[in-house]
């Protein structure tokens, strides 16, 4: 995973991320919704990005201390601009939570995780820094994600799907729920600018030849036989501490 491009392709999205993320907003939304107790002494979010998760968890949620991690830095004045009083910490999670001595009541990840490098080893790291009945909350995607484009492309990320995951996480595992969302477009450029304004376009590294250009409208053409799909597969997942 190539932290830095990631770290680019989002950085430069920031202005345009939350008004092209419909369904990333629908997935905290859900998460949120598995919580039934809402009052937490201390709280971490892991990706926070514009704060799509951190302005409906702060509504909803009551706590004493609420800390917003992003890797990138410029996150900090969408936190800020939510609550000031949230505790932003720049940086790689995965560098950040083997520093860290703090346990959380709570800690919670929208659309994040998937892009460390070690999930289950991330994953296993976290489930150390809960306190006693902590829990463990975050959205992911699953195998079916983006299905058209890796198709297309030929190549995928490697997302595990909900029985993987069930299995992975079995001694803690509460909750696994998983959706499939497809959403239609006129034509295969507006699937790339909607994946390009939202930054998740971070895998691919190249700049695009005209070649490249018409070689994916076609393939796309090909595939989606009627109109072109982007497909999203949420997973949802909640861990509690033994």
């Amino acid at each position: 995973m190539n932290k830095e491009l990631i770290k680019k392709r989002f950085s430069n999205k920031l202005s345009t991320y939350s008004e092209n993320a419909g369904i990333q907003r629908k997935m905290a939304e859900k998460l949120l919704s598995y919580l039934d107790n809402n009052s937490f002494d201390d709280v971490l979010e892991i990706g926070c990005g514009t704060g799509l998760l951190t302005e409906l968890a702060v509504k909803k949620l009551k706590f004493k201390t609420y800390t917003a991690n992003d890797i990138v830095e410029n996150c900090q004045k969408f936190i800020t601009k939510i609550n000031p009083d949230i505790n932003f910490v720049a940086g790689d999670i995965e560098a950040l939570i083997s520093k860290s001595l703090k346990k959380y009541d709570l800690i919670i990840s929208n659309a994040s995780l998937q892009w460390v490098d070690d999930f289950e080893k991330v994953v296993n790291i976290l489930l150390t820094k809960l306190t006693k009945d902590g829990i463990l909350l975050f959205s992911t995607f699953g195998s079916e994600n983006f299905r058209e484009i890796y198709f297309v492309m030929g190549k995928k990320l490697n997302y595990y799907s909900k029985s993987e995951l069930e299995k992975l996480f079995k001694n803690s595992l509460n909750k696994a729920e998983e959706e499939i969302h497809i959403i239609s477009f006129k034509t295969p450029k507006d699937v790339l600018k909607h994946l390009h304004l939202t930054g998740v376009n971070a895998i691919e590294s190249k700049t695009w030849t005209k070649k490249d250009m018409k070689d994916f409208e076609n393939g796309y053409n090909n595939f989606c036989s009627n109109r072109p799909t982007l497909t999203y597969n949420p997973i949802y997942i909640m861990l509690c501490s033994e």
